[in-house]
């Protein structure tokens, strides 16, 4: 699930364009505030240079970065996306879906841990000790990145349960349990060495 943080000084214009991002496409996260702990795959700033300038100058790893132009001098924007606006909803949706696929279609989109290399778009994972390329479930590339923006945090069966599978009644902790076995084997072929993920204090965590 990818995190988009939307930075605005109009309130009103923040819950409208968030509730079409979660309605049309439910698979991303919006932010309104940053989160300590949290991966950001977008941060989308709405008319506000100074913002702008101060992102660039923390020097954030985030892999897209847009700012929202009513048409106002935006050359400082330092060579960050522009989107005029007002906003075409249907082609900025399209802009954000596609800035996320270029991004994980890239070598840069790939995660790194413990000797693996995650390639989320062709659901595969490289060994790279042996350079066994491992097909996955869509599933299981969900639960990998997660764990993986999680970065040190423990992760709880049920948070896991519904940042990947949502709110379902038929889905139980079970469910993560038998996914997360099922992952290990495939990938991990009984070597210690090559753990993916660990179990701690009855949470998960990606090794890294």
């Amino acid at each position: 699930m990818p995190n988009i943080l939307l930075l605005s000084e109009n309130e009103k214009f923040v819950e409208d364009l968030s509730t079409q991002i979660s309605y049309y496409i439910p698979d991303f996260n919006v932010l309104t505030e940053e989160e300590n702990n949290a991966f950001l795959d977008m941060i989308i700033v709405d008319e506000d240079i100074e913002k702008l300038k101060e992102i660039h100058k923390r020097r954030l790893q985030v892999p897209t970065i847009l700012l929202l132009s009513a048409g106002a001098d935006s050359g400082d924007a330092e060579a960050s996306n522009i989107v005029y606006k007002p906003l075409v909803l249907n082609n900025f949706l399209n802009l954000l879906q596609a800035s996320i696929n270029i991004y994980e279609n890239s070598s840069e989109g790939y995660l790194n841990f413990n000797q693996y290399e995650l390639r989320p778009s062709k659901k595969e994972i490289l060994n790279q000790r042996n350079n066994e390329i491992i097909k996955l479930t869509e599933k299981e590339v969900a639960i990998i990145k997660y764990l993986y923006k999680a970065k040190d945090k423990i992760v709880s069966k049920n948070e896991l349960l519904q940042e990947v599978w949502g709110y379902s009644p038929e889905v139980t902790t079970h469910t993560i349990e038998t996914h997360i076995y099922r992952l290990r084997q495939k990938v991990e072929h009984e070597d210690v060495s090559a753990q993916i993920i660990l179990t701690s204090d009855g949470g998960y965590q990606l090794k890294m």
